[in-house]
Protein backbone atom coordinates (compact mmCIF):
# COMPACT_ATOMS: atom_id res chain seq x y z
CA UNK A 1 0.00 0.00 0.00
CA UNK A 2 3.10 2.59 0.76
CA UNK A 3 4.34 2.04 -2.77
CA UNK A 4 0.89 2.40 -4.13
CA UNK A 5 0.73 5.72 -2.02
CA UNK A 6 4.01 7.07 -2.96
CA UNK A 7 3.50 6.25 -6.91
CA UNK A 8 0.10 8.06 -6.98
CA UNK A 9 0.49 10.70 -4.63
CA UNK A 10 4.04 11.87 -4.22
CA UNK A 11 5.53 11.01 -7.10
CA UNK A 12 3.06 10.41 -9.52
CA UNK A 13 0.60 11.93 -11.76
CA UNK A 14 -2.01 13.63 -8.49
CA UNK A 15 1.26 15.03 -7.01
CA UNK A 16 -0.04 18.11 -6.38
CA UNK A 17 3.86 19.24 -4.48
CA UNK A 18 6.15 20.04 -4.04
CA UNK A 19 4.87 20.46 -0.51
CA UNK A 20 6.16 23.41 1.51
CA UNK A 21 5.65 21.57 4.97
CA UNK A 22 4.78 18.42 6.53
CA UNK A 23 1.61 19.54 7.32
CA UNK A 24 1.04 20.30 3.55
CA UNK A 25 1.84 16.68 2.64
CA UNK A 26 -0.63 15.37 5.59
CA UNK A 27 -3.39 17.09 4.23
CA UNK A 28 -2.81 15.87 0.72
CA UNK A 29 -2.73 12.33 2.17
CA UNK A 30 -6.00 12.77 3.72
CA UNK A 31 -7.23 14.06 0.89
CA UNK A 32 -5.73 10.62 -1.10
CA UNK A 33 -7.05 8.03 1.66
CA UNK A 34 -10.64 9.75 0.91
CA UNK A 35 -10.58 8.99 -2.68
CA UNK A 36 -8.79 5.86 -2.60
CA UNK A 37 -11.67 4.41 0.19
CA UNK A 38 -14.31 5.57 -1.54
CA UNK A 39 -13.98 7.28 -5.39
CA UNK A 40 -11.69 4.87 -7.06
CA UNK A 41 -12.86 2.52 -9.62
CA UNK A 42 -11.75 -0.91 -8.51
CA UNK A 43 -11.45 -3.31 -10.77
CA UNK A 44 -12.09 -7.03 -8.27
CA UNK A 45 -15.41 -4.78 -7.53
CA UNK A 46 -16.09 -4.99 -11.07
CA UNK A 47 -14.98 -1.11 -11.89
CA UNK A 48 -17.46 0.64 -9.34
CA UNK A 49 -16.09 2.87 -6.08
CA UNK A 50 -15.35 0.75 -2.94
CA UNK A 51 -18.05 2.73 -1.26
CA UNK A 52 -20.98 2.32 -4.13
CA UNK A 53 -20.06 -1.83 -3.84
CA UNK A 54 -20.15 -1.63 0.21
CA UNK A 55 -23.54 0.68 -0.29
CA UNK A 56 -24.83 -2.22 -2.65
CA UNK A 57 -23.90 -5.13 -0.37
CA UNK A 58 -25.19 -3.79 2.58
CA UNK A 59 -28.84 -2.85 0.74
CA UNK A 60 -29.19 -6.64 -0.20
CA UNK A 61 -28.81 -7.79 4.12
CA UNK A 62 -31.37 -8.21 5.42
CA UNK A 63 -30.39 -9.29 8.87
CA UNK A 64 -27.09 -9.37 11.02
CA UNK A 65 -27.48 -12.78 11.05
CA UNK A 66 -26.66 -13.10 7.50
CA UNK A 67 -23.54 -11.47 7.68
CA UNK A 68 -21.93 -13.47 10.17
CA UNK A 69 -23.84 -17.23 8.49
CA UNK A 70 -22.08 -19.17 6.58
CA UNK A 71 -23.72 -20.84 3.61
Amino acid sequence: MNGYYKAELVRGPAKSGPWKTIDDLELATLGWVHWHNTQRLHGYLGDVPPLEHEEKFYAGVTSAKELVEIK
